[in-house]
């Protein structure tokens, strides 16, 4: 029987570490997901109103594949400094591509951003907005942490999120797929979209859940008909684009090619259209990064696009997962 990892956290996959940041006062954060040992890495973007940050680079025609860092962060356009922070300090530690002596090493470094500027907090910062410090203070937290448990729900870039009408958060899951290949997810959910099934009590991921992840309820077999594409608790009145926005991060300890890290990405989408109703839309930035940590080979031939596909699906239902538990621990 599949089961999650120890720590259930996407942490569980060797060599990644998280790290949260917080502004209290403005009521956002940044979320670093530190993976300076991986070989490769891909992104899929399916919103229709993203934010990013040298997203490129990962891309399988391109020279490098992979990344050192993964910032999620919130304040839109102004948290993307959250990643000159980031890059900065990992320059100053070493991480990166050594471009000749006496030159800085030049850590890659992506990341995306969701939109939270409009959630009550203090946002009046002027010339300085405080996303390349809180990049700098979630890389620290994410080396002390080193691997081991961190903090989901209202924490990091979901800490001013909102999901629907519910407060948004940070979830985190994994699962042990057997013979040394381990999947885990991480996601802020900013979402137009509903978390809830019609009843308003019940997850859409809920029968995904393993354990007590959400709290061991189980799902309401009374539920009135989805017929509704815009539920009553989404966000979908007086919405524009790029207001919103899920991020998502999958990791694997499978040694997977560039390609192979783009297709998983693109088949953990599929976790988020099973936890949020509607997902993908053009208020959405949704965007899902895939790690290849590279600890694990897999066979070439037949056995090894059976294994890819098998990664691919445990990569959306981990996502979905993750989706409902951050925003259950939210609230």
């Amino acid at each position: 029987m599949f089961k999650p990892g120890p720590l259930n956290l996407i942490t569980d996959v060797e060599g990644i570490s998280v790290g949260h940041s917080a502004d209290q006062d403005a009521k956002s954060g940044t979320t670093v997901l530190l993976c300076p040992q991986s070989v490769t890495g891909g992104v899929d973007v399916r919103g229709g109103g993203p934010g990013l940050r040298d997203v490129e680079v990962l891309s399988a025609e391109n020279l490098v594949g992979r990344a050192d860092a993964v910032v999620l962060s919130g304040g839109t356009v102004f948290g993307l400094a959250a990643g000159d922070g980031v890059a900065s300090q990992l320059s100053l530690d070493g991480v990166g591509l050594k471009m000749g002596a006496d030159l800085p090493t030049v850590p890659i470094v992506v990341g995306a951003i969701l939109f939270d500027l409009a959630n009550g907090g203090n946002k009046d910062w002027g010339l300085e907005p405080p996303y390349r410090r809180l990049g700098l203070e979630a890389l620290e937290d994410a080396k002390k942490n080193k691997g081991n448990a961190f903090e989901i729900g209202a924490v990091g870039a979901g800490l001013g999120a909102v999901s629907g009408q519910k407060q948004g958060g940070v979830g985190s899951t994994s699962l042990d797929l057997g013979g040394g290949i381990m999947v885990g997810a991480i996601v802020a959910v900013n979402s137009v979209g509903s978390v809830m099934m019609p009843d308003g009590k019940t997850y859409w991921a809920q029968p995904f859940a393993i354990g007590d992840e959400l709290g061991g309820q189980k799902a309401n077999p009374d539920q009135d008909v989805a017929t509704n594409p815009m539920p009553d608790d989404s966000k979908f009145g007086g919405m524009e684009p790029g207001k919103n926005t899920t991020l998502g991060i999958i990791a694997t300890s499978a040694k997977l090619t560039s390609a192979e890290c783009k297709r998983v990405a693109m088949m953990a989408h599929d976790g988020f259209a099973r936890a949020i109703r509607p997902v993908h839309t053009p208020f959405d930035g949704d965007t899902i990064f895939c790690i290849s940590g590279g600890t694990q080979e897999i066979t070439q031939g037949p056995n090894r696009a059976r294994r890819h596909g098998e990664i691919g699906s445990a990569a959306a239902d981990c996502m979905a997962r993750a989706i409902a538990r951050g925003v259950y621990s939210a609230n």
